[in-house]
């Protein structure tokens, strides 16, 4: 009969055929590209970047790579490798497991950019110098170590903070614009959660007890709030300064407001 082949057995029909070679031509086309981008040299891809971003030397590939004596801007961040993790395509984000080392400066996280430029970054560990050379916008006589562990940050394409949980550390700060002062160490303690980010700030002890709130604004930017006062010990021009935050509260706290842009 008609549109029969072997007994009891029916053609396949003639539309559904027809497209079985031009789906396999699509899956080899498919399979070349994964191919070329699995071995494209990081060389050929990162000039791409622009001036933003400079590599002293490249390695690796799209995939897995690797670019040393980085510089972003203009500021040296170090050697960087990164390796992408293609299933995350299919959502429309470019993820990476990234770390970056520099001398005494060192980050890792898991990070992921979206269609919209939203940076997502997970298990981030960092440990970072206090110094003009990594942080620009920080005047040169404060120095100290920042470290931090945070399970999620969020940041917008304009530098809004707009998801963050864990905590960051500044250890050992000293303020040397007049004479060299000590000022302790801090944290401030984010618990995740909607709105604008909050944190907790305290003292970890040190010749200046702190205690307030740190609050992440849309600008972008910060409002500090705190109580201060001065422990037994603290240099005579750390008292000093202490005494032009006002008067002292019956536990011998000054109050301390500081808020600024970025």
């Amino acid at each position: 009969m008609p549109g029969r082949g072997r007994a009891g057995q029916s053609a396949p029909p003639r539309g559904k055929s027809s497209r079985y070679p031009q789906l396999l031509a699509l899956l080899a086309v498919a399979a070349f590209a994964a191919v070329v981008l699995a071995r494209l040299p990081a060389s050929w891809v990162l000039p791409a970047a622009g001036r933003e971003l400079h590599c002293a030397r490249i390695a690796g590939s799209v995939w897995d790579g690797y670019c040393g004596g980085a510089s972003v801007s203009g500021t040296a961040v170090g050697d960087v490798t990164w390796r992408l993790r293609p299933g995350r395509l299919l959502a429309g984000k470019l993820a990476a497991h990234v770390t970056a080392a520099r001398a005494n400066a060192f980050l890792r996280a898991d990070v992921a950019i979206g269609l919209s430029g939203t940076v997502a970054a997970r298990n981030v560990v960092l440990d970072l110098p206090l110094e003009p050379a990594l942080l620009p916008a920080l005047p040169p006589y404060i120095s100290g170590m920042a470290t931090a562990d945070l399970t999620r940050l969020e940041v917008t394409r304009t530098g809004v903070v707009k998801r963050i949980h864990g905590w960051v550390e500044v250890r050992h700060l000293v303020d040397s614009s007049g004479e060299v002062t000590p000022l302790g160490s801090f944290i401030v303690t984010f618990p995740g959660g909607a709105g604008e980010p909050r944190g907790r700030l305290r003292d970890l002890g040190g010749p200046v007890a702190v205690e307030g709130t740190v609050r992440l604004t849309s600008q972008p930017g910060y409002v500090l709030n705190a109580r201060v006062a001065a422990r037994s010990g603290a240099a005579p021009s750390l008292l000093e300064a202490l005494r032009y935050l006002g008067t002292p509260d019956a536990e011998g706290r000054r109050p301390f407001a500081l808020a600024g842009t970025y």
